[in-house]
């Protein structure tokens, strides 16, 4: 009965740190993961290292060409995107 109780704080702390740590990070991921996902041509996004652009091609490869300028287009890999700024709106297709 004793081995029991003195496990019961280890549990109780490795319950807490789940619910607080790593949950919440799985959860950003995944969403993450979503944006990255949905992320088509027109779309203005915003890299890690801060560049803000529009997407003017989705490659094979988990990669977009981005253009940063007026005629300047770096490529991009998807997973590196920070943000997705604004949308476009999917085409009608009537």
């Amino acid at each position: 009965m004793d081995a029991i109780a003195q496990f019961v704080p280890l549990i109780l702390i490795f319950a807490i740190m789940y619910f607080l740590l790593i949950r919440p990070q799985q959860k950003k991921v995944k969403e993450h993961q979503a944006m990255v996902g949905a992320v088509r041509r027109g779309d203005q996004v915003v890299t890690q290292g801060g560049l803000i652009g529009k997407v003017t091609k989705v490659k094979e490869d988990n990669e977009l060409e981005v253009e940063v300028a007026d005629g300047v287009k770096v490529r991009v890999v998807q997973s590196t995107l920070a943000d997705v700024r604004s949308k476009t709106e999917p085409a009608n297709d009537a």
